[in-house]
C-alpha cells in the first residue's frame, strides 16, 4: 500500500514539472519574441502622458511587436540626454525645445513624429497675482524647473509679445511644488503646459481661477511634444521606428476619444492618479494634438519644420542662422505625412 502511494505521489509531482517546464518554455518563448524597448514621457505621468499606457494596455505595443517599459521623463532636455545615451530608446519631447538644444549641443537625437501640432507651453499665473497680458511678466519671478521646455522657449516667445526675457526672473523649483509655490504666492507664475491647469487650480486653497499666458497662441507656427529616437536606431532599424511610432500614435488616438478611458487606464499603473484632473488634461490636449479632423495624428511638414528653424534662427535662439537643418532635428520618411 505504502509503495503504491508513493508511486502516485512520485507521479503527481513529475506530472506538475512537467506542466510547469511547459508553462516556463511558453512563458519563456512568448518573452523572446518581442523587442524590449524603453520609453520616457515627457514629463512625469500625467494625465498628458496617458496614451502611452493606453497603448501598453491595449497591447498596441505587443502587437506591433515590442516589450515596452514605460519610465517619468524629467523635461526635454533631460529625455534628449537619456535617448543620446541609450538609457531609453524612445522619449517624448517638446520640439522647439529640442531644435534649440541641438543648436548648442550635436546630440545623435532625431524626432519621427508629432504629438502635438501646436505649442503647449504657457506661463500661469493666479487671479490677483498682477499677471494678466505677457508685459506684466517683466519684474516678476516664475517657478520652474532649469532647462523645461517653458524655460527654453521663453526668450523666443518674450521677443514675439515684445517683452524684455531679462526683466523675468525664473525661480529654479522641483516640477511637483510648483502648483504649491504658486498659490503661496510665492511665485506670481510658473511655467506649465496649458493641460496643467486643472492641476494647478485644484491646488489652490483659495480656488481662484488661472490666468493663462499659452506661447503657442502668439507662436502658432510651433510644434508641440514629438517622439524622440537616437539617430542611428532611425537609420538602422527604420521599419520598427515605424511601427514603435504607429502603436503610440494608435494610443494616443484612443485618448483622445476617450479621455475618461484612457485617464482610468493611467491610474491602473500609476495609482496616485486623479482620474478627474487627468480626463481634463486630455480633454485640454486633444484640440492641440487634432487641431482638425483633417489633420493626422503624428503628422510632419518639412515646409513648416524649416518655417519654425528659422524663427528660432530670428529670435537668435539659434546661432548662427542655418546652424540647425530640418535634417538635423527630423526624419521626415519614418513620420506620418499631414
Amino acid at each position: 500500500m505504502r509503495l503504491r502511494r508513493s508511486v502516485v505521489a512520485l507521479t503527481a509531482v513529475l506530472g506538475l514539472a512537467l506542466v510547469s517546464a511547459c508553462n516556463s518554455g511558453g512563458d519563456k518563448t512568448a518573452d523572446t519574441s518581442l523587442k524590449k524597448v524603453s520609453y520616457l514621457t515627457s514629463f512625469g505621468q500625467f494625465g498628458r502622458e496617458a496614451y502611452a499606457y493606453v497603448a501598453l494596455e491595449k497591447n498596441y505595443f505587443k502587437d506591433a511587436g515590442f516589450d515596452v517599459k514605460i519610465s517619468p521623463g524629467s523635461g526635454t532636455v533631460d529625455v534628449m540626454k537619456q535617448v543620446a545615451g541609450g538609457q531609453a530608446d524612445y522619449g517624448i519631447g517638446d520640439f522647439t525645445a529640442i531644435a534649440i538644444t541641438l543648436g548648442k549641443q550635436k546630440l545623435p537625437v532625431t524626432t519621427v513624429g508629432m504629438i502635438q501640432q501646436k505649442s503647449m507651453a504657457a506661463i500661469v499665473s493666479l487671479e490677483g497675482l498682477g499677471i494678466k497680458t505677457p508685459k506684466d511678466l517683466e519684474n516678476k519671478n516664475i517657478g520652474d524647473q532649469p532647462g523645461s521646455t517653458n524655460q527654453v522657449t521663453f526668450p523666443v516667445y518674450a521677443q514675439r509679445v515684445g517683452v524684455n526675457d531679462k526683466l523675468v526672473n525664473f525661480v529654479g523649483a522641483p516640477p511637483p511644488t510648483l502648483p504649491q509655490l504658486l498659490s503661496s504666492g510665492k511665485v506670481q507664475g510658473i511655467g506649465q503646459f496649458v493641460v496643467g491647469v486643472p492641476l494647478v487650480e485644484k491646488a489652490d486653497d483659495k480656488h481662484r481661477k488661472a490666468v493663462v499666458l499659452p506661447y503657442g497662441d502668439q507662436l502658432p507656427e510651433l510644434y508641440g511634444n514629438a517622439i524622440l529616437t537616437r539617430t542611428d536606431l532611425a537609420k538602422e532599424n527604420p521599419d520598427q521606428v515605424k511601427k514603435f511610432t504607429g502603436a503610440l500614435l494608435k494610443g494616443l488616438d484612443d485618448a483622445i476619444k476617450d479621455p475618461a478611458g484612457a485617464a482610468q487606464i493611467l491610474k491602473k499603473y500609476v495609482p496616485t492618479t486623479d482620474v478627474t484632473v487627468a480626463t481634463e488634461e486630455l480633454k485640454l490636449m486633444t484640440p492641440y494634438s487634432q487641431p482638425s479632423k483633417d489633420v493626422q495624428l503624428g503628422a510632419v511638414d518639412p515646409e513648416r519644420v524649416q518655417k519654425v528653424l528659422d524663427i528660432l534662427s530670428n529670435a537668435k535662439a539659434i546661432q548662427p542662422a542655418g546652424a540647425v537643418k530640418p535634417s538635423d532635428v527630423v526624419t521626415v520618411d519614418l513620420a506620418p505625412k499631414g
